[in-house]
């Protein structure tokens, strides 16, 4: 068997988002749910787009944020995602490429154009996505390189994708084409509403194909159908080897095995959380696949996560590298 070489292989939704500052007063007037994700059609979007404030564009989407981060954290990554061969298509392989990130998927050449989330963040630095997935809904299996996935340590599926039903049957040939080249796979769920439209398909992908979950308390709640996290948690440890599980300003929670590490979380000046999830995967993965022991994995998560929060957009802006290697003191005086 070859030795790797990409530590991390991001398969998901390539999308532009574009993020503005909103009172919860536009977002009552709007019918939006607080710190959700809903997908919307393209006239929805474009007259959401019209209402909503100034908005900075970069390229994103939940895998391709993780992607941007593990790069930035010194880990070799590549990332497969549809975007159309328009003007937006082009600013998010021009963003990704320019993070350090391979992205060899070839545009959509007609019909949907790139997707794009418009983001609204709240004064408390809770974000609401509203998603049209334009040429995002393209992208199937075989769309999926075997021999891409076949470079990497990692495969790292995002939850999002699970919603166009071709994407689908990518996760399942991603799935397929790791195992059979002897690397993991690694799943998020992304978010509670997504859970909640693909509860048991998720279930059964966790149990059968995933060796790695990453989820917040909400979504793990959601994913079995209870209120207490415990009782989530004991369930999740009977389905998959290793979990990474994420409780906000309470830290993380690491189960593997019978075997069960608490990782505080960092504290920092919560400006936008927007990425929160994306980049503790990203710090998670990186200290992973450098074979750091479990504990630290959780620290370079939350140290990443820390970092995103703490500033305007998805991406880092601080030096990742430095952050990680300083101690929690360290990190805080960085970041204050």
């Amino acid at each position: 068997m070859s030795e790797p070489t990409l530590d991390i292989l991001g398969i998901g939704n390539a999308i532009v988002d574009v993020q503005a500052r909103a009172e919860e007063s536009f977002l009552a007037a709007e019918g939006l749910a607080k710190g959700g994700m809903q997908l919307v059609g393209a006239e929805a979007a474009e007259a959401l787009y019209g209402r909503m404030g100034p908005g900075v564009e970069s390229s994103g989407g939940s895998a391709a944020n993780t992607c941007a981060v593990a790069a930035a954290l010194g880990a070799r990554v590549g990332f497969l995602g549809k975007v159309a061969a328009d003007a937006l298509g082009g600013v998010f392989a021009h963003d990704i490429r320019a993070a350090g990130v391979h992205f060899p998927t070839r545009p959509l050449d007609s019909g949907a154009p790139t997707a794009r989330c418009l983001i609204l963040v709240t004064p408390d630095g809770q974000r609401t996505m509203n998603t049209f997935l334009g040429a995002c809904v393209h992208f199937a299996g075989a769309d999926v390189d075997a021999a891409e996935v076949a470079r990497a340590r990692v495969v790292y599926l995002e939850g999002y994708l699970f919603d166009p039903p071709a994407a689908q049957a990518a996760f399942h040939a991603a799935s397929r084409a790791a195992h059979a080249a002897g690397r993991q796979v690694a799943l998020t769920l992304s978010d509670p509403f997504c859970v909640e439209r693909h509860r048991q398909a998720f279930r059964r992908f966790v149990r059968e194909e995933a060796d790695i979950l990453f989820a917040n308390e909400s979504e793990i709640l959601s994913l079995y159908e209870t209120d207490d996290f415990e009782a989530a948690a004991s369930l999740l440890r009977q389905e998959v080897s290793l979990a990474a599980l994420t409780r906000s300003e309470r830290g993380s929670v690491i189960l593997s095995g019978e075997a069960r590490h608490e990782v505080a979380a960092v504290p920092t000046r919560v400006v936008d959380t927007t990425g929160a999830g994306d980049a503790y995967a990203a710090g998670f993965l990186a200290a992973l696949t450098r074979g750091l022991p479990l504990p630290e994995c959780g620290r370079w998560g939350a140290v990443a996560a820390a970092e995103v929060i703490s500033h305007f957009g998805a991406r880092p802006q601080a030096d990742l590298k430095a952050l990680v290697a300083a101690g929690e003191r360290g990190v805080a005086a960085l970041l204050g």
